[in-house]
């Protein structure tokens, strides 16, 4: 067999870490300064596996006698035939070993957008955050201004964009090898937009047209909104899979819906998040007709004699 060949260190993700040269068989590998490929991992052996011609004339690895071994799909080997698809673990140390004709794909398309990040997606994030936290404080402030409320609202929108874009940045740096801090405060500044944007929204129309579905199951649509959230953010640390991420999304907004409409049941006997619509707004927007006092009065008798003939009924069981 010809060289060379290529030993690549991988990531837990499958990220070629390292990428080393070699050009004849057989190849020593260990954590001793004599090997063609020194491991640096302490549960490696100083001789630790040899790479040599199998009979077949494939690649063939052994395992030298070491304590931790050569570990592929999870099992012990004291030896192994390699493609160079074959991932192998010595001690702590994922590799595989390809050689210089192994084909490759073609190039993927760039998904990524590198050019919208950093600091300037990251600045956008923090101001729609900082609007979102000062705008909720100004409609729920009922009492005479006073900055200091409006900069700890706005220093709590800041902390907690901060906290939820740096785990996804963390997990970024784990799984992607980029932290990309920028672009998930800027997807986490526009999904808590959406969700203020959409409860004005929702509220607005349901007041002016008498459309209750709209702040009853608001909470659904919240869910929603969260899970594109999460899309975004699982897309940025790897932009791969999305159809997958879609799915996974789809799935757990499913679940959040189902868990609310049980614990709405289980709390109040009814699936809807609330009794009736609880925002009050200027009359001037309401867009369709008020009922009269008639109308009204009507409705209160017919509530009043069912609620009449489930007394009697309650009254008959009791006495039998």
């Amino acid at each position: 067999m010809k060289g060379p060949w290529f030993i690549e260190t991988l990531a837990r993700n499958g990220d070629v870490l390292h990428r080393h040269r070699v050009d004849g068989l057989p190849i020593r590998i260990g954590r001793g300064y004599e090997n063609d490929y020194i491991l640096d991992d302490p549960y490696a052996a100083p001789r630790h596996a040899l790479v040599e011609a199998g009979a077949d004339g494939a690649l063939l690895l052994r395992d030298l006698g070491t304590r931790n071994g050569v570990v592929h799909a999870g099992k012990r080997s004291a030896s192994l035939a390699l493609t160079g698809d074959t991932v192998v673990r010595l001690g702590h140390t994922t590799l595989r070993i390809r050689a210089a004709d192994f084909p490759v794909p073609g190039e993927l398309v760039d998904r990524t957008m590198h050019g919208w990040e950093g600091a300037l997606p990251g600045l956008a994030g923090a101001l729609l955050v900082g609007l979102v936290a000062l705008f909720t404080m100004w409609l729920a402030d009922t009492q005479a201004f006073r900055p200091f409320r409006y900069l700890l609202a706005l220093a709590y929108g800041l902390g907690a964009g901060l906290v939820w874009s740096g785990l996804w940045a963390l997990g970024n740096r784990l799984f992607g090898r980029h932290a990309r801090l920028g672009r998930h405060l800027f997807i986490f500044g526009c999904g808590i937009a959406a969700l203020m944007l959409f409860r004005l929204a929702s509220s607005a129309v349901g007041y002016a047209w008498s459309i209750e579905v709209f702040t009853r199951y608001g909470s659904h649509v919240a869910i929603l909104l969260v899970a594109g959230m999460v899309y975004f953010h699982l897309a940025t640390v790897k932009p791969g899979p999305r159809r997958r991420y879609a799915i996974i999304c789809a799935a757990l907004s499913v679940l959040g819906s189902g868990l609310v409409l049980i614990s709405n049941e289980q709390r109040n006997g009814r699936l809807a998040d609330e009794l009736y619509m609880s925002v009050l707004l200027p009359p001037a927007m309401r867009a369709t007709p008020d009922d009269s006092v008639d109308e009204f009065m009507a409705d209160v008798a017919a509530m009043k004699e069912k609620l009449d003939r489930e007394r009697r009924d309650g009254e008959r069981a009791a006495g039998k």
